[in-house]
Formats: structure tokens, C-alpha cells, sequence
């Protein structure tokens, strides 16, 4: 089967469920790592699922390649249940943090060695592999040895290696997570690229948020083995399903306080003797007057000026101290006492002219009430 005719069967079948984890468990002793995860994922699809270390999303991945067998539940890859099927028999590509590839074989050889094993054709190899190693840009390093690759160059075999017997689905277990910043995000898109052209229902796992919003079509946020969010990047990012879900993706400044007033989804709370207004984000009904909440409030949504004048566009206004100013280059990070215990992170918004402000500057911030995501504590 041709590259093209691989796609175009995965199009035509663009609505079928590829895999379906339902009500899956895993427990170690008296350790939970995973609590009754349940997803579907459309064939064609690239799914990352996102979390901080021990939240269970590498045993969930395991579990789908057949490493691990669940606790409880099941797991179907293209309709049929594969707990008990072992990984070799599942058709599943796999790229790992650490390569595992063969160093005393060149590249060519190490892209070939999944079809012998799964004795393909012999007389049909060297395209195949040809056609693979050209779809990752390496096709003039056919005979060149492991050692004589740079890492991004190992990991292009990597790929080219998971995927050139042509798997129903494609496994990432944080393969960019040793590379350099530059390379790692250079390599995210390439992960993109070939996903888009071979059109493989791919999952993910990383704990790089950036990695996660970019490469995906979906994210499944995860924090103590609990599946937290399913949903496009775009949703995880401006419409969180709860605190830690706004907290773990982008930099997020988060503000306490006891509820004054409620309209609606509009919701008051008093922050040190000042009132903050936010927007009812959680499932439910508003909170009653007197109850803790905490609004995410993220740094690229606050407004920063010598004076609230300058602020006229803004719902909320309120001064404070620059207790720190951060330098990245492309913009600047401000920390900013608002009240006693309450410090913001705030982005510089000017990133041509980059009018710094000093440390001891007392500064206006503003806001909207819709950027004040609100949840109870």
C-alpha cells in the first residue's frame, strides 16, 4: 500500500473511533496511578495527554500499548478489546524519550528492521524504507551510522522506524523531552507535519504545555491518575474545567478571597480589602455570598500603564508595586504586588518598545471580568 492510499482510506473512515479507554484502572499495590479513565479518540486524530510527573499519564499510554494490563476496564483499538493481546500483536507504532535504536546498524538498516521482523517482502523494503526516510527529511542518510546522526536527525529514524510498517496507531512516550528548547520545538512541528500527511491516529504523553497546545488536535489534562479535561487545545487553554487545569497550562496568577456579591455568572470576591470581579467558571450554580473562590486571572490578560487612564477599556483597575521585572527577550515579566500576599505575573504588551518599569514603581493593572476565571477553593 502506497503512502496516498493510506491516507485516503484513514479520510474515508475520518469518524471512526480508532481507540476507546473505558472506565480504566491501574493500581500498584496501594498506590492508584490511573482512576477510571474513560476517552474516545477519532481515527486520524493526534491526542496528547498532558500532566505533571505522577499523574498517571505514561501508565495510561503503557496501558494502550499493551505494557501494562489494566486494573480494571477495557481498552478497544479499532472496536475490539486488546487487553489480553499482547504489544506485538497490536499494530502499534512507538517512539520513546530514549530512541532504542540499533547503533551498529545505519539508519536505512534501523528503519528496515520492524519489517523483517513482521517479514514483509524483501523485494519490497528498500522503497519502502526510501519513501520513509524521505517523509522525514533524511533521505540522503540512508547509510549513515546511529553515531553520525545529530539527536534530531535520531529521532527523525525514530519516527521513520514507528511508522513505516504503516500501524493503526502511533505512540509518543515524551520522545523530545532530552532535546534542546530550539530543537524540541523545531521537532514538534516536524511530529505535526507528519502526522497532517500520513494522517496515523496518534497519542502523545508529555509534561511540556507549549509541546502539548501546538502538535495537538486534542489534550487530556490529568493530575493525580484523574482525567481532568478532554478538549481542542484552544478550549484547554481559554475555558479550563477547573483551577488546576488554568493553573497547569500558561502562567496563571491566581487570587483568593471570600465571595461579596453575585449576578449571574458574574461574581465579586473582597482580595485584602479590595473587590475583584470574575466569571463563574465551574459546573453549577454561583456561589454564595461568603464562600472562598479563586479566580485564574492569566498574565497575558492583564493590562499594565503608569495610570488607570490609560486603562479606560478596562472593567477593573487596580495599583500596585513592580516587585520584579524579568527579561525573555521577546517579552518582559513583571511581578506585582496587588495586595499583602497576593503578587501577579504580568506580560509586557509592548514588546517593540519595551518601556520598563522599575522595581518599586507603582503601576495600574486592569482586567475584564470574563479574564477572571472563577472556582471554588
Amino acid at each position: 500500500m502506497t503512502i496516498e492510499a493510506g491516507i485516503e482510506g484513514r479520510h474515508a473512515q475520518a469518524a471512526r473511533v480508532a481507540v476507546s479507554v473505558r472506565n480504566v484502572d491501574m493500581s500498584f499495590a496501594d498506590f492508584h496511578a490511573v482512576k477510571d479513565a474513560s476517552f474516545d479518540l477519532e481515527d486520524g486524530r493526534f491526542l496528547t495527554i498532558l500532566g505533571p510527573s505522577g499523574s498517571g499519564k505514561t501508565t495510561l499510554l503503557r496501558m494502550i500499548a499493551g505494557f501494562q494490563k489494566p486494573s480494571a476496564g477495557e481498552i478497544f483499538i479499532n472496536g475490539k478489546p486488546v487487553s489480553a493481546t499482547p504489544p506485538h500483536k497490536r499494530s502499534i507504532g512507538m517512539v520513546f524519550q530514549k530512541l532504542a535504536l540499533f547503533p551498529h546498524m545505519t539508519a536505512a538498516e534501523n528503519v528496515a528492521f520492524p519489517l523483517k521482523m513482521r517479514r514483509f517482502d524483501a523485494t519490497t523494503i528498500p522503497e519502502r524504507v526510501q519513501r520513509y526516510l524521505d517523509l522525514v527529511h533524511l533521505g540522503g542518510y540512508a547509510d549513515r551510522r546511529i553515531h553520525q546522526l545529530s539527536g534530531g536527525q535520531q529521532q527523525r529514524v525514530a519516527i521513520a522506524r514507528a511508522l513505516v510498517f504503516e500501524p493503526d496507531l502511533l505512540l509518543l512516550d515524551e520522545p523530545l523531552a532530552a532535546l534542546d528548547r530550539k530543537l524540541r520545538e523545531e521537532m514538534q512541528l516536524e511530529f505535526r507535519r507528519i502526522q497532517r500527511e500520513l494522517g496515523v491516529t496518534t497519542i502523545n504523553v508529555t509534561h511540556d504545555q507549549r509541546e502539548a497546545l501546538v502538535v495537538s488536535d486534542e489534550v487530556i489534562v490529568m493530575d493525580k491518575g484523574v482525567i481532568q479535561q478532554k478538549a481542542p487545545p484552544s478550549a484547554t487553554y481559554r475555558t479550563p474545567a477547573n483551577a488546576f487545569v488554568a493553573g497547569f497550562i500558561g502562567v496563571t496568577n491566581f487570587i483568593s478571597g471570600k465571595v461579596t456579591a453575585t449576578s449571574g455568572d458574574t461574581v465579586s470576591f473582597d482580595v485584602g480589602g479590595s473587590e475583584v470581579t470574575g466569571t463563574w467558571a465551574a459546573q453549577g450554580a454561583a456561589p454564595s455570598v461568603g464562600a472562598s473562590v479563586t479566580g485564574a486571572l492569566r498574565a497575558e490578560q492583564v493590562r499594565l500603564a503608569a495610570s488607570e487612564a490609560e486603562l479606560s477599556g478596562c472593567q477593573t483597575t487596580r495599583r500596585g508595586v513592580v516587585r520584579d521585572a524579568i527579561f525573555e527577550g521577546e517579552r518582559l515579566v513583571y511581578e506585582i504586588d496587588l495586595a499583602p500576599g497576593t503578587l501577579l505575573r504580568v506580560f509586557d504588551h509592548d514588546a517593540a518598545a519595551h518601556k520598563q518599569f522599575a522595581i518599586g514603581d507603582n503601576v495600574a493593572m486592569g482586567w475584564n471580568a470574563r479574564d477572571v476565571l472563577t472556582f471554588p477553593n
